[in-house]
């Protein structure tokens, strides 16, 4: 098997009517099917009371070996999805209202999206020829990175001080030196004076 694989997957996303004062209609990812050719335009698939579906896009589904890791996590965590990221605006210049930006096996993938509140992302049902190939490339490529605690280094008593600041086993050494002459100054300054 290949270190990358791409698979073409129909974007099928929904228009739906809300009850909000401030918009009439909410967009969202509906659903990915294998064996997508590409389009130029939307495909309305299907038409209902308050909804249209539509096939908007045709996207690549690319697996890296090196983010085999998401794919695992994905088969695990109940039903393996697909993630979509639609973007609102036309990708190339047309009149559409949104656009499929993004298809990805991998949750983790998806964390650097929906922030600034132009961007929808959804999550939708895998399909099971797509969760056998997910499935296979993981099984080949997947290397646990199994945890390495870092050692730590000790510094030599001869350090040259950086950016000005002694090194701190002199600060301390000093600091235990001031506690010292405090320490018998003070039992100095208690001990019973002799009558006369």
């Amino acid at each position: 098997m290949d270190h990358i694989i791409s698979v073409p997957l129909g974007v099928v996303a929904a228009r739906e009517r809300v009850d909000s004062p401030w918009q009439e209609f909410a967009w969202r990812p509906l659903s990915v099917f294998t064996a997508a050719a590409p389009i130029s335009r939307w495909r309305k698939l299907q038409e209902g009371p308050g909804f249209e579906h539509y096939h908007i896009a045709t996207l690549d589904l690319e697996l890296h070996r090196k983010e085999t890791t998401g794919y695992a996590v994905n088969l695990v965590n109940g039903e393996p999805s697909i993630y979509v990221v639609l973007r609102e605006g036309s990708a190339n210049g047309g009149t559409e209202l949104i656009h499929a930006h993004l298809v990805t096996a991998s949750p983790f993938d998806v964390q650097a999206y929906g922030h600034n509140g132009d961007e929808i992302i959804g999550r939708v049902a895998m399909p099971e020829t797509i969760v056998d190939l997910v499935r296979a490339f993981v099984g080949e490529h997947h290397v646990d990175d199994s945890f390495v605690k870092r050692q730590r280094v000790p510094h030599p008593r001869g350090e040259i001080p950086m950016f000005g600041q002694e090194p701190v086993h002199i600060l301390r050494d000093r600091m235990h030196q001031t506690e010292a002459v405090r320490a018998d100054a003070t039992r100095i300054h208690e001990q019973p004076k002799p009558r006369r």
